[in-house]
């Protein structure tokens, strides 16, 4: 409903600031105001004061302030026009009058409201009926217990074409409510309309005051055209206008805001309950359940201005938590796009990358919330996000490089409307280009390599013992400088509480990736930017790999060794000895010789070939059918089953690939198998 200015300044001048306040906060006057105790924060000293001829009120302990709306808005929990109605009823003043069309709406809304309540509660009593065994099993398997099932009113949608339809049709309700709805399938080829959701978990979607206004359900066979189907649009649902969970999100950022005990971090500051924007209905629950209340979801499509508005209406600074394959990385540079022309002073968003193929749900099942608060705190802001996407991979090692990226952040800066912002962005990147840019100090070098530009021996060159092939070679490239062909992954990205969060064993293919590095410390020269660009799953895995890099671009002839035991000793130093044991006890086979110690150098460079390759085939396939799936679920079309089908037989034939890499070492002493 709309209310004009006029009814909103009769609904002031009715209400003085300080009768409204005073039913919540005991106000003593002082002068021409009122102070009290502020309602958001626990004090002993008012900071809280009322003034009835400005029309407002100021909290100076929070920050806070506004008119009598505000105050209803931030201490109850409503939305606006929830506030206007209360305050109207407060003063004994009748709601502006409607028009019979606006009238009509919202009677058919209210009717098509009744609709889906009764719809969600067909779907709950399936589920905990008999049909709904099959389904309560597999919500079990994905740790929803009955508990949670009852928290957020999962149900079931039995396999039958009618059977909604006719338990709808038995409470009265018209067969045009229910396509209204969204809960038949129509159409003028469709003699009979029948139910849109069939042999489906159901999420039901609420609107921000918790009225269901559609469906997520989730099918329980594989080979169904649609893993996830949502409700279409309807007069009640608009799905890039809300977020799943929003209500509840809502409530506990309320709650939080009234606590007159706020969390604390470790560090002892402040904390308040953390909006957290994950990608799917489980993982949402999973979030809530693990004690992350205010965790949302968009609803099967890239974030939208309005769902950005929602978060921003939550929290100032909202957390993004995306996959970290470059699906989920590509999403959050969509994110930040989206949020750029829009940034206002204290609103921006901060984006948290999970490790690779884990989601929400996967990490909390297998690793425990400390693992996914570790995710969460490691989110990244968006002006450090928007720095990376610029500058990570990327070479400038000459001046028009250099300048392109200044035109680039320039350009990207130019974006954000907003005038202050759009300042600050402007001379925090300019202070990150000239430090960028800056000349590096202390440059050293490598050792040469031998002749014919084999590596040479770095021990003998230096008159130490040591026996074996030692090959780093080539000057150490100065980060940020000309000479840098690659961004270094920094030490601190490394050790940060993302990568350490990650707690599950290590796959073993990242695992033999790792270990041939650290074997044969030459790889490390000779194939560094193929290590550099492959996605490791395991946050310890991608850890050790930074190092590594770190390492080979950093070392010098008397620091980081250029053998195997004194690249062990400078990872040591790091802090790694926990990862690297990892490495080593994920390694359950020993066929693949040449990871091991002391395989010739041939079946080495063979096994790491293998290794790299097959690690890439299997992360394009995995990420092409993660979009094969979302493709699906958006157009049910017999092209995109078709490929999501292509792209399932050839990860199958993937099935057992990974064997072939088993036996080399022929170099070794050891029979080759040809592939």
């Amino acid at each position: 409903m709309r209310f004009t200015p006029q009814f909103l300044d009769e609904l002031k001048a009715r209400l003085p600031v300080s009768e409204v306040v005073g039913k919540r906060v005991k106000l003593i006057r002082s002068g021409r105001e009122f102070k009290g105790l502020s309602p958001f924060n626990k004090e002993k000293t008012p900071s809280f004061f009322v003034n009835d001829q400005k029309e407002a009120w100021f909290d100076f302990s929070s920050g806070k302030n506004g008119s009598i709306f505000d105050f209803i808005m931030l201490t109850e929990g409503v939305t606006f026009p929830e506030a206007v109605e209360r305050l109207a009823q407060m003063a004994g003043v009748a709601l502006p009058k409607v028009s019979q069309e606006d009238q009509q709406r919202d009677a058919r809304a209210k009717s098509l409201y009744d609709v889906m309540d009764l719809a969600a509660k067909f779907f709950e009593t399936t589920l905990a009926g008999r049909a709904g065994a099959k389904a309560r099993g597999y919500l079990a398997d994905r740790g929803l217990d009955a508990k949670t099932q009852l928290q957020f009113r999962l149900g079931f949608a039995p396999g039958e074409r009618f059977a909604l339809k006719e338990h709808l049709g038995s409470h009265g309700i018209p067969v045009g409510d229910m396509i209204e709805a969204g809960l038949l399938i129509s159409g003028d080829d469709i003699p009979v309309p029948f139910d849109r959701f069939r042999d489906r978990v159901m999420f039901p979607i609420t609107d921000i005051r918790g009225r269901v206004i559609a469906f997520g359900g989730r099918a329980m066979e594989k080979d169904v055209a649609a893993k996830y189907l949502n409700s279409p649009e309807t007069p009640l649902f608009h799905k890039g206008h809300t977020l799943y969970n929003i209500a509840t999100a809502r409530q506990a950022v309320h709650d939080a805001g009234k606590s007159t005990q706020p969390a604390q971090n470790k560090d002892g500051a402040k904390t308040g309950v953390q909006v957290i924007a994950v990608e799917g209905y489980v993982d949402v629950i999973a979030m809530v359940t693990a004690g992350f209340p205010a965790s949302v979801a968009p609803l099967g499509t890239a974030l939208t201005e309005d769902q950005l508005a929602l978060l921003w209406k939550l929290a100032d600074e909202p957390v993004l938590c995306f996959d970290g394959d470059k699906a989920g990385v590509r999403a959050a540079y969509r994110a930040m796009d989206l949020a750029l022309p829009r940034l206002k002073p204290g609103k921006s968003l901060k984006f948290a990358l999970l490790p690779e193929g884990q989601d929400p749900d996967d990490l909390l099942r297998s690793a425990g919330r400390e693992a996914v608060a570790d995710v969460i705190n490691a989110a990244r802001p968006l002006g450090q996000m928007l720095w990376g996407r610029e500058t990570e991979g990327h070479s400038f090692d000459t001046p028009e490089r250099r300048a392109a990226l200044e035109a680039r952040v320039n350009e990207v800066t130019a974006s954000i409307a907003d005038e202050s912002v759009r300042k600050y962005y402007r001379q925090d990147f300019n202070d990150r280009l000239r430090q960028f840019f800056a000349p590096a100090s202390g440059a050293r070098n490598f050792p040469p390599r031998g002749p014919g530009g084999a590596p040479g021996n770095w021990r003998d060159r230096q008159g130490i013992a040591g026996t074996g092939p030692q090959r780093f070679g080539a000057k150490r490239p100065e980060v940020g400088s000309r000479n840098t062909p690659y961004v270094v992954v920094s030490q601190q990205m490394a050790a940060s509480p993302l990568h350490r969060g990650f707690r599950t064993s290590v796959p073993t293919r990242e695992a033999l990736i790792l270990q041939a590095a650290l074997n044969y410390p030459w790889l490390l020269h000779d194939h560094l930017e193929e290590l550099a660009s492959l996605e490791f799953r395991h946050a310890g895995a991608e850890q050790l790999k930074a190092a590594l890099i770190d390492v080979a671009a950093h070392s010098s002839d008397h620091a980081a060794g250029l053998d195997p035991e004194t690249l062990r000793a400078e990872l040591k130093s790091r802090n790694l000895t926990e990862v690297m044991d990892r490495i080593s006890a994920s390694i359950t086979t020993q066929s693949v010789w040449g990871a091991r110690p002391d395989a010739a150098p041939e079946d080495v460079l063979i096994t790491w070939q293998q290794l790299v390759a097959l690690h890439r085939q299997w992360h394009s396939l995995t990420k092409e059918l993660k979009d094969a799936e979302q493709a699906l679920g958006q157009d049910a079309s017999e092209t995109n089953y078709l490929r999501l089908r292509d792209v399932k037989d050839r990860l199958s034939q993937m099935d057992g690939t990974e064997a072939l890499i088993e036996g080399f070492g022929a170099s070794s002493g050891r029979g080759a198998r040809s592939l």
